[in-house]
């Protein structure tokens, strides 16, 4: 994610940086200059990283016949976090969060499913991506354990 963000700096910056043509100043294209603002997160996105990264590590411990600790109380503030846009925060969301929710205490409740238990949170994620936001996608079906 970063490297996507830094990539559109740098193609911003070169597309619309002022360059000397025999005394002239050039403009972007449009003829208007551009102020930069960087981008900033949501709490919501951030939090959904976070929950990318700390799945990708159960993963891990599942693949490795390790156990995987208790259910990550930081994953509760999937009801609270601030989204980009809070209209995407509707009746949709917040059941297909409490969904998210259930499968994940159900993981850390029942270590002689873990496998099963693991990918249909996976399966609740998919579910609410597949209607609200589709970019991580192909990422999320990463999480899968086959």
């Amino acid at each position: 994610m970063k490297r996507i963000v830094t990539l559109v700096l740098v193609c911003v910056l070169c597309s619309c940086q002022k360059k000397e043509v025999k005394g002239e100043e050039k403009k972007c294209p449009s003829g208007k200059e551009k102020k930069l603002e960087m981008y900033q997160m949501s709490e919501m996105a951030a939090l959904m990283e976070q929950m990318y990264v700390d799945n990708k590590r159960v993963k891990e411990r599942i693949q490795k016949g390790d156990t995987i600790g208790q259910f990550p109380e930081h994953f509760l503030k999937i009801y609270t976090a601030k989204f980009t846009d809070e209209t995407e925060n509707d009746l949709f969301f917040k059941q297909k969060a409490k969904d998210y929710i259930a499968a994940q205490r159900l993981l850390y409740s029942d270590p002689e499913n873990l496998t099963a238990h693991f990918n249909a949170g996976v399966d609740a994620c998919l579910k609410c991506h597949e209607s609200k936001c589709g970019g991580p996608i192909p990422r999320i079906k990463k999480l899968y354990i086959k």
